[in-house]
């Protein structure tokens, strides 16, 4: 998925917000967003800096509800059975709409079923960090160096089945080589792991590598994109280093139960869309690493179907079996 193109302001989205009479007196009350995951994590982070430009366009509060396990199918589950009219929604990343449901025997509900697309919000892209004993400046060479030692690299996960695992695994398809992989509970103790040379390797968004890309304790050495991304200019792409189809990341998308009136989801998009053009967000976003997005109700529900064609093929490249 080519974030790139659709990580474009939306102006004309400005003209959709004066609709509210179409919706009636929608909102007249506060309005619950679940975020699957602990308080904290990149659900908060991505949200926080939206919260007061909406709570300002609406009038009214936006309350976070952390619902955490089950790799997010828990908190999804409880939007997924939500009233349809605009008071329950979802900020879920990419797992929770196209990777869990091959991991999961039954989720009891289906992604592309139960929810109605808003948009996605950003889009944060997978670096190939490695610790600076290994032996490479580059994906190339770190490639030939796993080849010539199969199973001397380890990589770090939050655990199995996360983007990061299923990222690592798809590269090691990719490049013919063979890497052990250690799960964790968690990105922070995957990145100590890192620094203490406990793995070699780790796939991650940007932000949890922060402090030890700015101290040279890690090194770069691919981002998982077509273009490179604007905070790290240096660092080439896996499409320059012959990786192209390796494009991963981690995305956070809103989304309402199935059902809920179009004219609300219409609402709720341009208001996001318009949200994402505020210059405080952009800077909190680029601090993170963290590219925004804002598509349209329509390219969001395209996307679903065809980043859940392309997880699936990678989920079953790493032959990890439903749970």
């Amino acid at each position: 998925m080519n974030f790139r193109k659709l990580a474009k302001p939306v102006l004309a989205a400005a003209l959709l917000l004066a609709s509210a009479a179409a919706t009636g007196e929608w909102p007249e009350k506060p309005i619950r967003l679940v975020v699957p995951y602990a308080a904290g994590g990149g659900g908060d982070t991505t949200f926080r800096p939206l919260m007061p430009v909406l709570e300002t366009r609406f009038g009214l509060r936006f309350v976070i509800d952390n619902k955490a396990g089950a790799s997010g199918n828990i908190g999804a589950a409880d939007v997924a059975r939500a009233a349809p009219d605009g008071y329950t929604l979802l900020l879920g990343a990419s797992n929770n709409f196209v990777i869990n449901p091959f991991l999961y025997r039954d989720m009891g509900f289906d992604p592309l079923k139960a929810f109605a697309p808003i948009t996605v919000v950003s889009n944060s892209p997978s670096v190939v960090a490695v610790n600076t004993a290994v032996p490479a400046n580059s994906l190339r060479a770190l490639a030939e160096y796993a080849r010539a030692n199969p199973g001397r690299l380890n990589y770090g996960s939050p655990g199995t089945g996360t983007p990061a695992h299923l990222a690592a695994e798809f590269f090691s398809h990719l490049a013919g080589v063979k890497m052990v992989h250690v799960p964790f509970k968690g990105s922070p103790p995957a990145v100590l792991a890192l620094l203490q040379n406990e793995v070699q390797v780790y796939f991650t968004p940007p932000a949890p590598i922060a402090n030890a890309l700015r101290g040279g304790k890690v090194k770069p050495l691919a981002v998982a994109m077509l273009e490179r991304l604007s905070t790290m200019p240096e660092v080439p792409t896996t499409k320059e280093a012959g990786f192209e189809e390796l494009q991963t990341g981690n995305w956070w998308g809103f989304v309402a139960p199935a059902g809920t009136a179009s004219a609300i989801l219409d609402r709720l998009q341009s208001a996001v869309q318009v949200a994402l053009t505020d210059a405080t967000v952009r800077k909190r976003y680029a601090e993170q690493g963290t590219i925004a997005i804002g598509n349209s109700r329509a390219e969001f529900a395209a996307m679903l179907k065809s980043e859940s064609v392309r997880w699936k093929r990678i989920i079953d490249i790493a032959g990890v079996g439903p749970q």
